[in-house]
């Protein structure tokens, strides 16, 4: 599935039971560092300004 950068860390999609979509981060060994819902990882991104808009 996609997968993004989140802090070195790639995010991929995954579906919960009730198919609300998901990310999930992995750490270097595969085990589950986070989880959140699409919508809410995806308003964070929105919130958080890169390097560039910062300037």
């Amino acid at each position: 599935m996609a997968a993004k950068k989140k802090g070195g860390r790639k995010r991929t999609t995954h579906r919960s039971p009730k198919g609300t979509k998901l990310y999930a981060v992995r750490d270097s060994k595969g085990r589950f560092v986070d989880i959140q819902t699409y919508k809410r990882a995806h308003a964070a991104d929105l919130r958080k300004k890169s390097a560039k808009e910062k300037k």
